[in-house]
């Protein structure tokens, strides 16, 4: 870095009364992100604002955890667009920072002669979304790639690049980044009202008072479109898409080797199953309209619809255990593309209508976004490469503390297991306890460690993992954490 000041990490008390240059609001990946990118220009004042006590705490925590190549995106749109670059830059921004991402592949199975007949469909939309990689298989070589598939399958377009990734290590990267090169991280700083009435700043009262910048970028999710009609605009509805999962332990891992899709319908992608990078295997999202943008338990019925669906692609998935069961909103809107625009005369951009290729896209959409800001007068400065960030590894497929012994020669707490299902040791709790944007619940310990989300969900190590959390020395100011 060039001496440029550490951002900050603020989550209780008033917010700071000189005004930004430029406030994110929202920070799950596509807000850090955002913000990431914005931080490359040290001049600027920026700020991040967060309704919850983490970052990636929507959307951005709770989906299928796939990169994609965009192949079946809508040709021509801006999403397809982003997605297509979006997916390139992800998967060279997670190499270089240690994020786990694992090229398994993905087949569209067809189990009837109308979906079989669509592949070809989605063959030439691919060829139209500039990705050239697809291929129509028969049955013959679907099973041989998939022995454990339920029977009746005819068919299936091959997709070789579709990837599965860490969503969680993904959105605390950036933010970490972002933060480190001078982004103030406001966080459980809910937007209530905003306003303009000087004409050259925005006022934002937010739950921990108000907060003033010159440019306002609405990166919101799921509530986007509220401050978007706060601003006077009534460009979109976001309408909460609630898709429940069932997570299955690691023993079904061996029954899939590719992320199974079915052929997608109007209301989205459809039931999956899919591997992780944790060892885990996903079945799900469900796809149901709703009101409460706050709907986030699972039903009986959801999960029972899954089990039905599960049965036919993967039979013997449903013999294994269920360890985890979850759901995540997606922000689904009337319209078939992104609805990303700058209003200049109000210093504003909106970023709503990102649906769950955001996580592939993310990147992407923050270069178009800081493009955008620049196109509309205001004036970014110079630019700086920001600093590496290497984050810890999650992942199954590389090699994780307790597998390296110069590891734990140098430090024996990286061989102390703590969580002895996911094998998380006291070396690595210590290190997400003491980081630039350390947890404040158990919850987020777990989603920087793993930490209490193996087959006992906690049941044997909860009290020890609990006990180091509490125990962490916490900083002088319990106001503000610097790193």
């Amino acid at each position: 870095m060039t001496g440029r000041a550490h951002g900050a990490v603020t989550r209780r008390g008033p917010l700071p009364t000189p005004p930004y240059d430029i406030t994110v609001v929202g920070a799950g990946v596509v807000g850090t992100a955002i913000a990431r990118s914005l931080a490359r220009h040290p001049h600027l004042h920026i700020a991040l604002v967060e309704a919850q006590d983490d970052v990636g705490q929507g959307t951005s925590k709770a989906n299928t955890a796939i990169l994609h190549t965009g192949f079946d995106a809508a040709p021509g749109t801006l999403e397809a667009r982003l997605v297509r670059e979006g997916s390139r830059l992800l998967a060279a921004y997670a190499a270089a920072a240690g994020i786990p991402v694992e090229p398994v592949g993905a087949l569209l199975v067809a189990w009837d002669e109308q979906q079989l007949a669509a592949l070809p469909r989605l063959a030439e939309k691919a060829e139209r979304n500039e990705y050239h990689d697809t291929r129509l298989i028969g049955p013959e070589e679907l099973y041989d790639r998939e022995p454990h598939l339920g029977a009746g399958a005819l068919g299936a377009l091959h997709v070789p690049g579709e990837s599965i990734v860490c969503p969680w290590t993904t959105t605390l990267a950036y933010a970490t980044q972002a933060v480190r090169h001078g982004v103030d991280l406001h966080l459980n700083a809910r937007v209530e009202q905003v306003s303009r009435p000087d004409g050259t700043h925005h006022h934002l009262t937010t739950s921990r008072g108000t907060l003033r910048t010159r440019w306002l970028v609405n990166a919101a999710g799921l509530h986007a479109d509220t401050l978007d009609r706060a601003l006077g605009h009534d460009d979109f509805t976001v309408t909460p898409r609630r898709g429940q999962l069932l997570v299955f332990d690691k023993f079904a891992r061996d029954l899939v080797r590719h992320i199974l899709l079915p052929v997608p319908t109007a209301l989205g992608k459809g039931v999956l199953v899919a591997p992780t990078v944790y060892g885990n295997v996903l079945l799900g999202p469900t796809a149901e309209d709703l009101d409460d943008k706050r709907a986030t338990g699972s039903t009986a019925d959801g999960l029972e619809g899954l089990r039905d669906k599960g049965r036919r692609i993967l039979p013997g998935l449903l013999d294994e255990e269920v360890t985890a069961v979850y759901a995540g909103l997606r922000a689904a809107i009337e319209h078939e593309d992104y609805r990303i625009s700058a209003h200049p005369e109000q210093a504003y951009v909106t970023v709503g209508g990102i649906r769950s290729t955001g996580l592939t896209a993310s990147l992407a959409i923050a270069a178009h976004v800081r493009d955008l800001l620049a196109d509309t007068g205001l004036d970014l400065g110079p630019t700086e490469e920001l600093e590496p960030v290497h984050m810890p590894n999650l992942g199954e497929m590389f090699p994780r503390p307790y597998q390296r012994p110069e590891l734990i020669a140098a430090d024996p707490e990286y061989g102390t297991l703590v969580c002895h299902c996911e094998r998380v040791t006291r070396g690595e709790i210590r290190d997400a306890l003491t980081t630039t944007i350390p947890p404040t619940t158990l919850d987020g310990l777990r989603r920087r460690t793993r930490a209490r989300a193996g087959r006992c969900q906690g049941f044997y190590c909860g009290a020890a993992v609990r006990e180091l959390f509490e125990r962490a020395q916490l900083p002088a100011s319990p106001e503000k954490v610097r790193p």
